[in-house]
């Protein structure tokens, strides 16, 4: 079974081809820099003339060993001098460690001018001795960079996620007290699941206790759709979704989503210090989430959550 990538593995295979798009391209660069090293006038030059065969740069610059500026800045306009003699010593980029091969291409931060996502990559430049000199910087606004890696897949594992502390730290001075939706909760649930089952709604986020529900569906994916009391207890909100087969790449089956929908009613029920405040379903995602009275939320399988009883979240019942 291939394993889904996380998002952290598709900014490491970002990175990687990014790297390996740049770090040739600025090893000459900042060879040719070499000659005119400590010359102003002489390493703008260089900049200038190569600035083009650096993919995606936005500015380039040279750094001595202590992080000063000691050219301007080149970007696509041509010469930015105010940076010169600029101190960048405490730029996320040069507290990183450079690696032994000297080329790194930074961890993405946020740009002091424009309040942009950027990165930056350091290629050391080394004088005939093989001693270090200093850096040649460039710079890379993320608008501009290439999207190679593929769009990560949300992991199907079990996540717990804490809330605000000060409310569960009162969890049991509270107590549940029925909403609207409560007092009509099982003919709202054969609504909802109706509306994922038979009309193309794909998602819906329940909010026991103000009474509502939100829903996304196939047809319209990019809109939610707000249902209120008054439509949750009346059938006839069926007849504004047209029917719509099951998809075929649910991962969710179409006969465990009556299940879950039950599970959620008596967990709603369950307690009354602990109790169920807001849940939501995505049958492509395969995922339940649960947040209860502590404000603690739960990331699920579906399966994973059917196979959870009553013992599982309060050490009592089945």
């Amino acid at each position: 079974m291939e394993l889904r990538k996380s998002w952290k593995d598709s900014i490491y295979l970002q990175r990687e081809e990014l790297a390996r798009m740049l770090r040739e391209p600025l090893e000459r660069l900042a060879e040719r820099c070499v000659p005119v090293w400590g010359d102003r006038e002489g390493l703008d030059g260089v900049l200038l003339e190569g600035f083009s065969a650096i993919p995606y740069c936005t500015f380039l610059y040279c750094l001595g060993i202590d992080g000063v500026q000691i050219s301007d800045n080149v970007g696509t306009a041509g010469l930015v001098p105010e940076h010169f003699g600029r101190d960048r010593s405490a730029r996320p980029y040069m507290k990183e460690a450079l690696p032994v091969w000297g080329f790194l291409l930074s961890d993405a931060y946020i740009s002091m001018q424009k309040q942009r996502p950027s990165l930056t990559a350091l290629q050391i430049v080394r004088g005939g001795d093989g001693q270090p000199l200093g850096y040649l910087g460039a710079d890379f606004d993320l608008r501009n960079l290439p999207v190679t890696a593929e769009l990560y897949e949300e992991p199907g594992t079990w996540r717990q996620v804490r809330g605000d502390p000060a409310i569960r730290g009162s969890v049991f001075q509270q107590c549940r007290i029925d909403s609207t939706l409560d007092q009509n909760l099982e003919q709202a649930l054969s609504i909802l699941e109706e509306l994922l089952t038979q009309r193309g709604v794909f998602q819906c986020v329940i909010h026991f206790s103000s009474s509502q529900a939100t829903i996304w569906t196939i047809a319209d994916p990019f809109r939610y759709r707000i249902l209120d009391q008054e439509a949750l207890s009346d059938p006839d909100i069926c007849l504004v979704y047209p029917p719509r087969p099951y998809p075929a790449d649910a991962l969710i089956p179409m006969p465990d989503v009556a299940r879950i929908l039950e599970a959620l009613r008596a967990l709603r029920m369950a307690d009354e210090n602990i109790y169920l405040r807001m849940s939501s379903i995505n049958i492509f995602n395969g995922m339940v989430s649960l947040t209860f009275s502590c404000d603690g939320t739960h990331y699920m399988r579906h399966d994973e959550f059917l196979e959870k009883g009553g013992r599982f979240w309060f050490g009592t019942g089945a």
